[in-house]
């Protein structure tokens, strides 16, 4: 689950389902400026509790949690710990009305990248092994930010994204379906894109 491609450390390889791939950029007027400017990119990447303001967008809310599901008292998340999310509509029964992900990778390279990466999970506050999220947990999003010369770019890439509908409840195994198809269908695209290009927003 943790291999990585040649081409980028951080983004796990595709296999199946569908693969989406968003970026959005940024000019500095020299390299300073633009390592000055990583570090504001790298905030926010790593700021997820308001992955909700820096979305030009928003429509989901997350909430950062640590691997027993409470709430971070820290606001920048680190490996292990799992991120509980509020999409508009109903959420599954299995997550308690919230999807959930856990940060399975956060790449850090000093003034060049950074990086996180997410995968579906199971609710941490129930005893039960069902994913809760509309998607499988073999799916994963990777969020970048990384340094070209002047140039911020900062990237989403969303792997393996299969519907989730094998779980122990019909109901959930309809939501999922039904949020996971209009996924596929481009409908979070608006979603990430504007995430995306929240990361690299001028202050």
């Amino acid at each position: 689950m943790n291999s990585k491609t040649a081409a980028s450390p951080s983004i796990p390889p595709q296999h199946t389902g569908k693969q989406v791939d968003l970026e959005s950029r940024i000019m500095l007027p020299d390299e300073e400026s633009a390592k000055s400017f990583l570090q504001l990119a790298r905030g926010r990447l790593l700021d997820v509790n308001n992955w909700y303001a820096t979305a030009e967008i928003p429509a989901a809310s997350f909430v950062l949690a640590d691997e027993h599901g409470g709430e971070a008292i820290r606001s920048v998340a680190a490996k292990g710990d799992k991120i509980r999310i509020d999409i508009p509509g109903p959420g599954p029964a299995s997550g308690d009305g919230y999807d959930w992900v856990v940060v399975t990778d956060i790449t850090e390279l000093a003034d060049q990248l950074y990086s996180i990466t997410l995968q579906p999970t199971t609710n941490p506050l129930k005893l039960n092994d069902d994913t809760a999220h509309f998607f499988k947990d073999v799916a994963s999003s990777t969020l970048v930010v990384e340094r070209k010369g002047k140039e911020i770019i900062a990237r989403y890439h969303g792997r393996n994204e299969t519907v989730n509908t094998e779980t122990d409840s019909t109901i959930d195994n309809v939501r999922n379906a039904l949020v996971g198809v209009g996924a596929k269908l481009g409908l979070s695209y608006p979603q990430w894109k504007s995430l995306v290009e929240g990361l690299v927003k001028r202050p």
